[in-house]
């Protein structure tokens, strides 16, 4: 919004700047916490009891893991391990390339080459259930195992770690957040400005995201393989992210940095506030089946 003469009277000077705030307010914490912490928490909630006492059990171990400044005492702290101990460096270089599938969006849908020797987020989404699933896996091991796991759904659930074309994920498209320019990019707006909105917006959080959701419709988008919803957030990277900021997905970059103005943000939110709801219900479906008395895990026959 756009104040246009100084003369303007300071009341409607104040109440356009708080309308533009709407838009531009930093994220009180952007999709690296508050996002996967939302997904953990509607997973927590949507789990089986016995599920629950079970995860919060191996939580309760997290300091085999070595890592204090990056505990794992709870679901939703424990999404977030996996980014916390980027820092460490040499500890943890081996796991960089799990967090995201390179996939082309202008090419047909296809893992084979973004998943070469494991080394992508629904591979590594697969890998981690297996390990949490058998029985034989130390302790230490399933700790691991379970925060890598809440971390990379919440990861797979993010369009922008699902699609690509070229361009590291959307890190590489300059684009503006509203009245936010020359600082973001379409990667960055779908990890923080675009989430923390979209999870906020009332009714907020995670309890209101799952709430809305029927049992029915809980039972379907827990349904599938890990290898769907990766093509189901690879299309929504191609016809949701791209589209919208650039139109053609797939045409030339844009000259000028573009702009997901207001008007976008408000149709895209819905879509948002679903990719985090359907992240957490199947995060909760893996735990459920893995944990279970059928230590069920994806690419396994049932024991």
């Amino acid at each position: 919004m756009r104040v246009r003469s100084a003369s303007m009277p300071i009341l409607t000077r104040l109440a356009a700047a708080l309308a533009a705030l709407c838009l531009i307010a930093a994220p009180a914490a952007s999709y690296w916490e508050y996002g996967h912490a939302s997904v953990a928490s509607i997973a927590w909630q949507q789990m089986r009891p016995d599920t629950r006492r079970q995860v919060a059990r191996l939580l309760a171990q997290g300091k085999l893991l070595d890592t204090p400044a990056c505990p794992v005492a709870t679901i939703e702290a424990a999404s977030v391990w996996a980014d916390c101990i980027k820092p460490l460096n040499e500890r943890f270089a081996y796991a960089y390339s799990w967090h995201y599938q390179n996939v082309d969006i202008c090419q047909p849908f296809d893992l084979k080459g973004p998943c070469k020797d494991g080394n992508c987020v629904s591979a590594q989404i697969e890998r981690n259930a297996r390990l949490l699933a058998d029985p034989t896996v130390p302790t230490r091991e399933k700790v691991m195992a379970l925060a890598f796991l809440v971390h990379f759904v919440g990861d797979l659930h993010q369009p922008m770690h699902a699609g690509d074309h070229g361009d590291l994920g959307g890190n590489k498209v300059a684009a503006n957040y509203g009245l936010i320019g020359g600082r973001t990019n379409l990667h960055s707006i779908w990890d923080g400005w675009l989430a923390e909105r979209a999870i906020t917006t009332p009714p907020g959080g995670p309890s209101a995201l799952l709430a809305a959701v029927s049992p029915a419709e809980r039972e379907r988008i827990a349904g599938g393989s890990v290898e769907d919803w990766s093509r189901e957030m690879w299309g929504k990277a191609r016809d949701l992210a791209y589209q919208t900021l650039v139109g053609d997905p797939c045409g030339a970059a844009p000259a000028a940095r573009p702009t997901l103005d207001e008007a976008e943000v408000q149709a895209l939110i819905p879509a948002v506030r679903e990719d985090v709801v359907e992240g957490g219900i199947r995060l909760a479906r893996l735990l459920d089946d893995a944990l279970g008395p059928e230590h069920q895990a994806p690419g396994q026959k049932k024991r």
